[in-house]
């Protein structure tokens, strides 16, 4: 995503909530002894706040990934999650908060197939020549199961911490009907979806292939997804992570209908479209390999192809409990992790300075700060979580920031010096071990 060079949209300054100035005072207090770690969690902990966010007059959030001025569903609720927990007693913050989840019902209501938005209807497209049905709204048309995801995802984290419901109206239960016709057309999707997209700028990744429809799938009860987190082309179009996401985003909307709307009917459908996407995980999505057993694979086509590989965005397999789709101790994600971090992995690099997992997305040899973040939030040992935080400290440039990706042999070589995303799983995992007393 580095050749966009349009101005940048200035963001008005905003005052940090009084909840999160707290936290800063906590780091300065437990990373006292660690001034370069407490300079970055500085940096990183306020910075989505401090650089991309926006409150918008009709009372919802706008929030730009940073040095791309559109707001991706995804990248904006990784953006602000770890605000969550400290929102229950802080109104500035659950007016940031449940502003962003109003507007994410509002973009996905325009079109649900978009993964990136624009802040007004201004017609602003990442690339203007996308063969697609394009509209004023949207900045990027990229169909990734993974986007509406984290919009329920936010919405469930806020309900369940700060109790409010002023987030559930009219408009957020007829969303939730989208999704629902949504998800059950790209079950099928060759027979049922109107949905394609070619971009021609001589980079594979950024088309589907035949004519825009992707490259076929058999039926398996999984969810289609045009693209990857990392907005790349599935090479198999049931990406097996992203179907995780979609089987507990399933479950946390059942509780919306059971417990917030009282829709019984609304229930029963998304518990069986629960039970469908999980039974083709469990049937499609498991590879016996010989080297570490039952894994779960990155991508499929029901055809028995797999994809074995596991990239730095989220969802990917690292992030699987992160996810909340099972837990860490899960044997079959145990073999899993295990493979993601071998070079069986063709995106796993080490060098002098790091080891860990990259993406397609950038050049070979480069590790995701995101993916080292991930690695600390789920691992099972307070050991491996210090280790990552000491190997983050120390690739960040001198920059005081986390990037995107950095060269596995030397970290001043990185793309991305603003990504607010990395910035905030990096706060994730560092006020993670604060709390637990590991720093």
């Amino acid at each position: 995503m580095e050749q966009f060079r349009l101005p940048q949209i200035p963001m008005p300054e905003l005052q940090l909530p009084k909840a999160v100035e707290k936290v800063l005072e906590e780091a300065r207090q437990k990373l006292a002894h660690r001034p370069k770690l407490m300079k970055q969690f500085l940096n990183c902990f306020p910075n989505t706040l401090e650089t991309t966010t926006k409150l918008m007059d009709d009372g919802t959030t706008f929030i730009i990934t940073g040095d791309i001025p559109a707001c991706w569903l995804r990248d904006s609720v990784e953006q602000v999650i770890h605000y969550v927990p400290l929102a229950k007693e802080d109104k500035e913050l659950q007016r940031i908060i449940s502003g962003l989840i109003k507007r994410h019902m509002q973009y996905i209501a325009i079109d649900p197939y978009a993964n990136a938005f624009n802040e007004s209807a201004n017609d602003w497209h990442w690339n203007t020549d996308d063969i697609t049905d394009m509209g004023p709204w949207v900045w990027e048309r990229k169909f990734e199961l993974d986007s509406i995801c984290f919009s329920i995802r936010l919405a469930y984290a806020y309900w369940k911490e700060t109790g409010l419901t002023d987030i559930f109206d009219s408009n957020f239960k007829s969303v939730m009907r989208t999704i629902i016709e949504l998800w059950r057309i790209e079950q099928r999707h060759f027979e049922l979806s109107p949905y394609r997209f070619t971009r021609n700028n001589g980079i594979p990744e950024d088309s589907l292939r035949n004519n825009g429809m992707g490259m076929p799938v058999n039926y398996t009860g999984m969810i289609w997804s045009g693209f990857r987190s990392s907005d790349d082309a599935c090479d198999f179009h049931y990406n097996v992570p992203a179907n995780m996401f979609a089987v507990v985003s399933l479950r946390q909307m059942q509780e919306f209908a059971e417990w917030v709307f009282r829709d019984m009917t609304m229930l029963a459908e998304l518990k069986a479209l629960e039970a469908d996407v999980d039974h083709g995980i469990q049937l499609y999505g498991i590879y016996r390999h010989p080297d570490f057993g039952p894994i779960y694979a990155y991508e499929t086509d029901g055809f028995g192809n797999y994809c074995l590989m596991d990239d730095a965005g989220t969802p990917g397999l690292m992030s699987i409990p992160y996810l909340g789709y099972v837990d860490a101790e899960d044997p079959i994600y145990q073999n899993t992790r295990r493979f993601a971090l071998s070079k069986e992995n063709p995106f796993y690099f080490e060098g002098k300075a790091a080891k860990g997992i990259g993406s397609p997305h950038t050049p070979k040899g480069y590790i995701w700060h995101m993916a080292l973040s991930m690695q600390g939030i789920t691992a099972t040992s307070n050991e491996e979580k210090l280790a990552l935080i000491d190997v983050l400290e120390a690739t960040d440039a001198d920059t005081g920031f986390m990037h995107e990706g950095f060269h596995a042999d030397d970290p001043n070589e990185f793309t991305r010096s603003w990504f607010a995303w990395s910035n905030s799983l990096f706060s994730q995992l560092v006020y993670k071990a604060m709390k637990e007393d590991l720093l």
